[in-house]
């Protein structure tokens, strides 16, 4: 019997109807052995990265639940980026309709040449950080770094604005 992971997902969209492309992402996670048990609301943000000059995103976080080691999981996200509509290989912070990204899982701590655990960036955005605190406000990376320190420790001039409120999860399988 596989062990339970507890974990913090992204959840990002630019292109076309962006609150329909996540609501997307979320519907199809059980179907890919990832169980969300909550999400945050949505939030409006300002492009960060190497690409800024583009339309803005939706952003929001969901806890979650699964069975997979992080490069299964890596891999059936990836997977669920690509039904849902993403082209790759695209620029590196590029529009695209969905983007998922696995943020922390459990305590596990992670190096590989195709992923990181936690992410590399997640002390370092304001549009994980502000959804990810909303679902937990007591949240810590691993290497007990809190969320809410690290987001106090960022300027101000990345924008992060409330969009909408959590949208609905997938009623649990039996």
């Amino acid at each position: 019997m596989s062990a339970t992971h507890r974990g913090l997902i992204g959840l990002g969209s630019n292109v076309g109807e962006r609150e329909r492309h996540i609501a997307a992402a979320i519907e199809a996670l059980p179907g890919i052995g990832v169980r969300p048990t909550a999400a945050s609301s949505l939030y409006d943000t300002d492009p960060v990265g190497e690409i800024i000059d583009q339309r803005s995103f939706l952003n929001a976080c969901l806890l979650v639940e699964t069975e997979l080691h992080p490069l299964a999981l890596l891999d059936a996200v990836k997977e669920l980026e690509r039904r849902l509509g993403r082209t790759s290989p695209a620029p590196r912070h590029a529009p695209r309709p969905i983007d998922i990204d696995i943020l922390m899982l459990g305590e596990m701590t992670l190096s590989h040449e195709r992923m990181t655990l936690p992410h590399e960036q997640l002390l370092h955005r304001r549009f994980v950080l502000i959804p990810a605190l909303e679902l937990d406000f007591e949240a810590a990376s691993p290497d007990g770094t809190r969320l809410r320190d690290a987001l106090a420790a960022l300027p101000l001039e990345e924008g992060v604005r409330l969009f909408a409120p959590p949208l609905p999860l997938p009623a649990p399988r039996p």
